[in-house]
């Protein structure tokens, strides 16, 4: 009986993915940003690979750790366009062949997407034990500052 509902708890999980979006695009007025953001994000089907973290510093600091062991650092491609955050792994040429008895690690080349909020900038990267760590910055601009206004 317990594996009866273990199955259908996972079915309910698999199914609250699949978000049909239709009926808010004839209500909602300029929100296609954040449609699209919705949309995307479903369609990346990557199976979670590489897994990574994401880390709150601080207030103002925000730190991505990406497990991409066996990839060295000249394998690796880090873009930073508009609010996107593309990272790639993509090994440099096939290795010889080989025979498993057991292939348990990964290997395969990659492509992560972030979507980045305004004012968040890339501050740099560094690759440390297989693990490759990208800090951003949330950068508030002056205009957007609270200030403090003199009364008469």
């Amino acid at each position: 009986m317990e594996g009866h509902l273990i199955l259908a708890d996972f079915q309910e999980l698999f199914t609250m993915r699949n978000f049909d979006l239709s009926p808010l695009y004839r209500s909602a007025i300029g929100f296609d940003r954040l449609f699209n953001l919705l949309e995307n994000n479903q369609s990346q089907s990557n199976g979670g690979y590489p897994p990574y973290n994401v880390e709150l510093v601080d207030e103002n600091h925000y730190r991505i750790a990406i497990a991409v062991a066996g990839f060295a650092e000249s394998e690796l491609e880090i873009t930073a366009q508009d609010n996107l955050l593309i990272v790639k792994g993509a090994h440099a040429a096939e290795q010889k062949e080989r025979t498993y008895l057991y292939q348990g690690i990964a290997e395969r080349n990659f492509e992560r997407k972030f979507q980045l909020a305004e004012n968040i900038h890339v501050r740099g990267a560094n690759l440390v034990n297989g693990l490759l760590y990208i800090d951003l910055e949330r950068v508030i601009p002056e205009a957007n500052k609270p200030r403090r206004i003199e009364i008469n």
